[in-house]
C-alpha cells in the first residue's frame, strides 16, 4: 500500500508512529538496527529501501562509508534533511521501489521492519533489489515474528490512539493481518514466503529470528 504511505503515513505522522512509549516496541526497533549494525565493517556503501524519514539511516551512518535511503514520500525526504544534517555520509532521495534506477551497486541493501509488506513488493521488485548488490554484498529483509503478534497489535492500538491510523477492525484483524477501518492493512511475510524468496534468488541465504520479534532473510551475493 505504497500510496497510503505516500499520502497519509509519512513525515510527522510517521515520526509519531516510531515515537512509541511502549518499551517492548522500542526494544524491537532497536534490536533490528543492532542486528544489522553488528554485521557492518565500516567500509560499506548501503542502500535502504522504504527508508521513511531516515530513522534507521541516522543510526547506521556512523558505522558505514555511506548510506543512501529512498522513499516514495516527498514529505519524508524533506523531513530527512534536518533529521540527517549531522551525517554527511547519509543522503535520501525520492524514488518508487517499483521503478528503481541506479547507476551504482551497493555492498548492503536493506528493507527492514516489515518493509517488503509495506511496499507490497513483487518478485520483480525483490529481484531488482538483489541486482543492486555488488559482488560479495548482502541484503537484509525483515518481517515480524509470529511471536510478536500481541505486541504488534498493542503498537497499532497506540498508533490509532494518536490518529496516525484509523481504528482497528478487530473482527478482521487476525492471522498476521491487522486491518484498520480507514482501509489500512498491515501484513507480513511468512517464514515460508521468505524462504521462497531466498531459494529463488539463486544466492546463499539464511533465516534468522531476532529478539523474538523479527524474522530476517539474509541473502549474500557471491563475490
Amino acid at each position: 500500500m505504497s500510496n497510503y504511505y505516500a499520502s497519509k503515513l509519512n513525515s510527522q505522522t510517521l515520526f509519531q508512529v516510531y515515537d512509541t512509549k511502549i518499551p517492548r516496541i522500542q526494544q524491537y526497533l532497536s534490536a533490528e538496527i543492532d542486528f544489522v549494525r553488528s554485521r557492518l565493517s565500516g567500509s560499506e556503501c548501503i542502500l535502504e529501501i522504504a527508508a521513511g524519514y531516515g530513522r534507521i539511516i541516522r543510526e547506521l551512518a556512523p558505522y558505514c562509508k555511506s548510506i543512501l535511503g529512498m522513499d516514495i514520500s516527498h514529505e519524508n525526504i524533506e523531513l530527512s534533511k534536518d533529521y540527517l544534517e549531522e551525517h554527511p555520509n547519509a543522503e535520501m532521495l525520492v524514488m518508487d521501489v517499483h521503478n528503481m534506477h541506479f547507476t551504482t551497486l551497493f555492498d548492503c541493501v536493506l528493507c527492514l521492519q516489515n518493509g517488503l509488506s509495506a511496499i507490497r513488493a513483487t518478485p520483480k521488485d525483490i529481484n531488482s533489489m538483489l541486482k543492486l548488490l555488488a559482488p560479495g554484498g548482502t541484503a537484509y529483509f525483515s518481517t515480524y515474528s509470529n511471536r510478536f503478534w500481541d505486541w504488534r497489535v498493542k503498537w497499532f492500538e497506540e498508533q490509532a490512539q494518536k490518529g496516525c491510523l484509523g481504528p482497528i477492525d478487530y473482527e478482521q484483524t487476525k492471522d498476521g493481518i491487522i486491518v484498520c477501518k480507514d482501509g489500512f492493512r498491515g501484513t507480513i511475510q511468512s517464514k515460508e514466503e521468505l524462504k521462497a524468496i531466498g531459494e529463488s534468488s539463486g544466492f546463499p541465504y539464511k533465516l534468522v529470528e531476532v529478539d523474538n520479534s523479527s524474522l530476517f532473510l539474509i541473502i549474500h551475493r557471491k563475490g
